[in-house]
């Protein structure tokens, strides 16, 4: 295998072919996405329970589908073959919601720890939420064309903290 030698000296490209510093926001965004949904990967790793292995690596799907719009060139974003979209926000609902049926939340504050998934889970969770920030700041700078990543990592965040819980709830005696 052959290595690219492009980025050396901290430059990459977004999509569409333009060179910006690896520190810029967008690189930093789809990098903490990317961190995330790998994060995310050791948890489908770790778990036994395959409706958390479902869920986790249709997240990690929509995840490679957000980076790829944060990292487009208005030119080439309409080229792009899915974008986030309501129906992708709605299934996380549908997920806090089913996941809430079985294990309910409880009106405390959280430590997480209690399981090695559950507490990874907690981990990708915090990651989200940091990506969550620095695309709130491309949203204000009119970086993101597409107003549905800001809710769909908000939504993101939340199924995430339920699932941790789902896991404990499921895995505790």
């Amino acid at each position: 295998m052959k290595f690219s030698t492009r980025g050396d000296q901290g430059e990459t490209s977004l999509l569409g072919g333009e060179r910006i510093p690896k520190y810029d926001l967008r690189p930093e965004t789809y990098g903490t996405l990317d961190e995330a949904s790998s994060t995310l990967g050791v948890a489908r790793a770790a778990t036994d329970n395959e409706r958390i292995k479902d869920i986790l690596l249709s997240v990690q799907k929509d995840l490679l589908v957000v980076g790829a719009e944060l990292s487009a060139l208005p030119g080439v974003y309409g080229k792009l073959a899915r974008t986030i979209g309501d129906e992708d926000i709605l299934r996380l609902e549908r997920w806090i919601d089913a996941l809430q049926e079985e294990v309910p939340l409880k009106n405390e504050f959280i430590y997480p720890g209690q399981t090695v998934v559950s507490s990874q889970i907690d981990v990708g969770r915090t990651i989200v939420r940091r990506a969550e920030r620095w695309a709130a700041r491309m949203k204000r700078e009119g970086l993101i064309p597409n107003e549905r990543i800001n809710r769909y990592l908000n939504r993101l965040a939340d199924m995430l903290f339920t699932l941790a819980r789902y896991e404990e709830g499921k895995s505790l005696p």
